[in-house]
């Protein structure tokens, strides 16, 4: 007479980095989170904490595009992502962003969910690995920075193939008119040339990122710390600025 193998329970390890031995609770918390990072909940908690998250990151996103009210919600776009990263690990982080994409992609189509995914999804990712890490702010605000502009390139990319016209050009139309209101004032009767004025469109282009990463540093700061996930300390002078 066989025996049937007893049922198998779902296992819960894919919502987290690292797979669990058989041990006790405390032994693997200590074994799955070395140094002083903060231990990974529970699985079934980590599974409810992305669902809570994607559907925070893709509601921002959402109203941002209907009510806009300047760039105060668009600093927020990364921070659900990043905070699912520092709280669940990595995998947990790439779920949240998927889901949210998928949420944006019912919602609002496939097109706006793509401008959400790159860079904001990823940017998240980015900054929760940043942050988890301790890496200074130095290092996180470069790399968000060329990831910004990459994913703003992408933007202008994406919306001169749907509109069948080059938006660089626009782009660069603009930063001439710029540049000659610029020169006009200062006394400057040249015309700059093309090279120039394609530099200059990129150095805006790094310069509105750094600011921008700066401002989600600054945020993440304030907010994360109060729900028990702090970043690494700002330099010396963000923090005497922040304390006065």
């Amino acid at each position: 007479m066989k025996v049937s193998p007893p049922d198998q329970t779902p296992e819960w390890d894919s919502w987290i980095d690292e797979e669990a031995p058989e041990q006790s609770s405390e032994q693997s918390s200590r074994s799955l989170n070395p140094g002083n990072a903060p231990p990974l909940p529970a699985p079934p908690l980590v599974l409810v904490e992305t669902a809570f998250l994607a559907s925070t990151a893709a509601l921002l996103w959402l109203v941002n595009y209907y009510f806009p009210v300047g760039p105060l919600l668009r600093i927020c776009f990364p921070i659900p992502i990043a905070l699912a990263y520092l709280r669940s690990g990595s995998r947990a982080a790439w779920m949240t962003a998927l889901v949210a994409t998928l949420l944006l992609t019912v919602l609002m189509g496939p097109t706006r969910s793509l401008l959400f995914i790159m860079p904001f999804g990823v940017l998240g990712v980015l900054l929760g690995v940043c942050w988890r890490r301790n890496q200074g702010w130095e290092r996180s605000i470069v790399l968000g920075t060329l990831l910004s502009s990459i994913g703003l390139f992408f933007r202008i990319w994406l919306t001169s193939i749907l509109l069948g016209e080059d938006l660089w050009i626009y782009v660069t139309v603009q930063v001439k008119e710029f540049l000659a209101w610029v020169f006009l004032k200062v006394g400057l009767l040249i015309q700059p040339e093309l090279w120039i004025i394609q530099l200059c469109a990129l150095g805006l282009i790094l310069l509105n990122s750094l600011i921008y990463l700066f401002t989600v540093h600054l945020l993440a700061y304030l907010l994360l710390e109060r729900v028990g996930n702090p970043i690494p300390a700002p330099p010396d002078w963000v923090q005497a600025l922040v304390e006065t």
